[in-house]
């Protein structure tokens, strides 16, 4: 079994990984080139400081990695910080660790010491935009109805809509990751 260290030293970076996306990549770089790194908050420094990896499990496809990965991006390259990415359905192994509620959200953020050792993760989603989806899923009809599968379509690209488009929810990604990331690195 890999461990985390040979999964990040075979990622591709993140600027890599998002330049070979095929699908919301204009989507993921409107945020990219939008979305400015809070530099008065003291998080920029300690990532400094601590210098740890970044290993993230993604897939281009997927609403949440689009929001996620440009300001996490951004936040790595603010502190000079090496981020690489994983395709979590090229090798399940690796999300298998890092299960949530039992299913493999994504994206997850990997975070490694020098050595290469976890010391912590992130991810899929801030508590905010959580609460948020959970109510927009709330007032989808029954799996058994036949409007559900085009409801669920609609409701999903209402969502990449405003995750794209709204910076607060840009800030509530940004806020939730230093927030879980300082606890880390102390």
């Amino acid at each position: 079994m890999k461990t985390e260290r040979q999964y990040f030293n075979e990622a591709v970076s993140i600027q890599q990984y998002m330049d070979n996306m095929t699908t919301l990549k204009e989507e993921s770089f409107s945020i990219y080139h939008n979305f400015a790194v809070p530099t008065t908050d003291g998080f920029i420094e300690l990532l400094k400081e601590k210098q740890p990896k970044i290993l993230t499990i993604t897939e281009d496809w997927c609403g949440d990695a689009m929001l996620n990965n440009p300001i996490i991006r951004r936040v790595a390259e603010a502190a000079n910080l090496d981020m690489r990415a994983v395709l979590r359905d090229e090798d399940t192994d690796l999300i298998d660790r890092y299960l949530t509620n039992g299913g493999r959200a994504i994206p997850m953020y990997i975070l490694l010491d020098a050595e290469g050792q976890v010391i912590g993760k992130w991810g899929p989603r801030a508590p905010e935009l959580q609460e948020f989806v959970m109510a927009k899923r709330a007032g989808l009809p029954d799996k058994e109805d036949p409007a559900f599968e085009e409801a669920q379509k609609a409701l999903y690209g209402e969502i990449r809509e405003a995750n794209r488009t709204e910076p607060i929810y840009w800030t509530y990604v940004y806020e939730a990751f230093k927030k879980q990331v300082t606890a880390i690195l102390g």
